[in-house]
This record gives C-alpha cells, sequence and structure tokens, in this order.
C-alpha cells in the first residue's frame, strides 16, 4: 500500500499562480467516494467475514457497519494529503488535488493509498523538505490517537491455532505495551477495528518514509543529503531484496526442513512483500524519470528544518516492519 509519492509532470519549472489551469476535482472527487465506500465494505468485511465471500447486492447496505475501522483511516489519508497540498500550496508549488486509489478486495484494507501530481519539479530546498515531511507528520498526528484508542478496546487473548500476525515496529510494541498491558507468552492483542485503522496509517507512514526516489522518505532525504542520496537510495532498493530473502529464509526454511506447519503457499506469500515493493519502485521510478531525485537550486535547511528531517528518519527507523503480514 502506498500514500502520496508525487510524480512531476515533464515540465522542469514551477508555475505561477496565473499559469495554473483552472482547478478540476471531479475525477478526485469521484476516487474519493469509491475510495471511502471500499474502505467501509473492508471495515465490515473485518467484522463479518462472510461478506467478502460474495458481491451479494442485498448486503450492500451492510458497509456501514465497517464505519469503526474507515472513518479513523480515511482521516489518518486525508490528513496526510492534506499535509502534502498545504505544503505546496504555501510554497506556490503546483500540485493536484490527491487522486486515492479504491482497491475493493484486492487489499485488506480497500485502498492503496493516494498519488498527488505535481506539474514541475520541486526547485527549492526548503520546499522540498517541508512538502515531503509534511504529509508524513499530519497524518501521524492522526493516526497515533487511532492507534492508543484503539489499543483501550482490544482484548489480549492466547493465539489461535492459526492467526494472522500484523507487522511489529518498535514503535507499535511500545504502544501495544503502554495502552493495551503486559503480553503473556503465547498471546497478544487481538486488534479492535480502530486499532487495525491506527496499525494501517503505521504501516503506510513507513511505506513512504523509504528514503528512495519520490517517496516521500526520499524528498526528506535528498533535501537533507543532498546528491549523496542517490547512492542512499540504491541500497535502500537493494535492501528491499534482502528483506525479500530475510524472510525467505525465515518462512520457507522450516517448511523445506518439515519443521513448520505452514504449505509453500502460505510461506511463500509471508515473504513476498518487499519484493513486490522492489517491483513498485522501479514502476514509480519508470513513471517519474529515473529513480534518482531530481535536483533543487542552491540554498540551506536552516538548524530547525535539519532537526525535522532528522525526526522524520528516525520516525522510518521506529516504524520499520520487517515483516509487515503474516499468517500462521
Amino acid at each position: 500500500m502506498s500514500n502520496s509519492p508525487s510524480f512531476p509532470t515533464p515540465h522542469d519549472r514551477e508555475a505561477s499562480d496565473d499559469e495554473r489551469e483552472p482547478t478540476k476535482f471531479g475525477l478526485n472527487l469521484l476516487l474519493f467516494v469509491l475510495t471511502t465506500l471500499s474502505v467501509f465494505w473492508s471495515g465490515a468485511s473485518l467484522l463479518d467475514e462472510s461478506l467478502n465471500e460474495s458481491l451479494d447486492p442485498q448486503r450492500l447496505f451492510e458497509i456501514w457497519r465497517g464505519w469503526p475501522f474507515a472513518l479513523p483511516l480515511m482521516a489518518i489519508l486525508v490528513a496526510h494529503e492534506s499535509g502534502h497540498y498545504v505544503a505546496a500550496r504555501l510554497h506556490r508549488v503546483p500540485a493536484s488535488l490527491p487522486f486515492f486509489i479504491p482497491l475493493p478486495k484486492l487489499s485488506p484494507f480497500g485502498t492503496l493509498g493516494a498519488i498527488i501530481g505535481m506539474s514541475g519539479r520541486i526547485r527549492s530546498r526548503v520546499a522540498l523538505l517541508d512538502i515531503g515531511a509534511a504529509g508524513p507528520l499530519a497524518g501521524m498526528v492522526v493516526a497515533l490517537p487511532v492507534l492508543a484508542i484503539g489499543l483501550s478496546k482490544s482484548p489480549i487473548l492466547p493465539n489461535s491455532e492459526h492467526y494472522t500476525q500484523e507487522g511489529q515496529s518498535l514503535l507499535y510494541m511500545l504502544m501495544k505495551r503502554f495502552f493495551a498491558g503486559p503480553i503473556p507468552d503465547g498471546s497478544d492483542v487481538q486488534l479492535h477495528v480502530t486499532a487495525m485503522a491506527g496499525w494501517v496509517g503505521l504501516l503506510i507512514t513507513m511505506i513512504n518514509m523509504l528514503p528512495w526516489g519520490q517517496l516521500d522518505g526520499g524528498h526528506i532525504a535528498y533535501a537533507l543529503f543532498g546528491e549523496r542520496q542517490h547512492a542512499i537510495a540504491r541500497w535502500v532498493r537493494r535492501s528491499l531484496l534482502a528483506l525479500f530473502a530475510f524472510n525467505v529464509i525465515r518462512f520457507m526454511g522450516p517448511v523445506l526442513m518439515h519443521k513448520s506447519s505452514l504449505g509453500v503457499g502460505l510461506a511463500l506469500a509471508n515473504s513476498v512483500f518487499w519484493l513486490v515493493w522492489f517491483g513498485f519502485t522501479g514502476i514509480i521510478a519508470a513513471i517519474s524519470g529515473g529513480a534518482d531525485h531530481p535536483p533543487f537550486e542552491p540554498g540551506e535547511l536552516g538548524r530547525g528544518r535539519r532537526a525535522v528531517a532528522w525526526l522524520c528518519l528516525i520516525m522510518f527507523l521506529l516504524l520499520f516492519m520487517p515483516t509487515p503480514w503474516a499468517n500462521y
């Protein structure tokens, strides 16, 4: 799942206010409505799995039951996109309204996030940092209280024989311990749907904060490190293959040695996340004109903005999940 990488068009300039085309938001509104309905369906399916078994038109009215998941998740996504959009407008960088991506049934969360288009590259180093950081920071302002409220409603129960394990990050584990309480061995927090929405917010932010290319983390890292970021980004993308290999060894190794009850298909499904994202980054590079970040004009970041940049990179480490999703 991705959220709001910015894709520049071929125009290598920043347009002035009077050069901008009139805002057209019909498609944006349609995609937003479709994404909202898709996320409501996913939330209702988390409460009643039978909704996913067939698209029965007579049961469509039941999607309203998914509001404890859908409303918090859409609030996180809207906050993230609003952060990017407002920062771009403040710096007079032309940016489209977000294009939300509905993905019913194919995604367990009902969406693949959103993208924002920019009619030109961001020339200012300060603007690059502000626009890149505003989205994740605004999204986290919503995601953290959503997760805290959801965890406080989530019981701690023994794991069943077959269960799904959401990705564990340092920040997520600390929040589970603080808001849900001590977790005995063999047990875990059984996530309330609102907690699931908060966790998805962490996952979205983690993916976007990868310090690569046109992702938010790529904008932030390039604003901080300049041309050195190109080499860092190449190693970041290679590390996605290393993470895939790590998970293959973790899940497939015991299967091949007959020390796990998982089947080969399930072990591969648990391992493939980072391989998929290796492919997605290649697609993003092709769409945006290459993996290297476009240069900015000479300029320096003030002490406060450098602190924000480092805070964002530290936030990425706290949100990082080596295995974002696994079935046992």
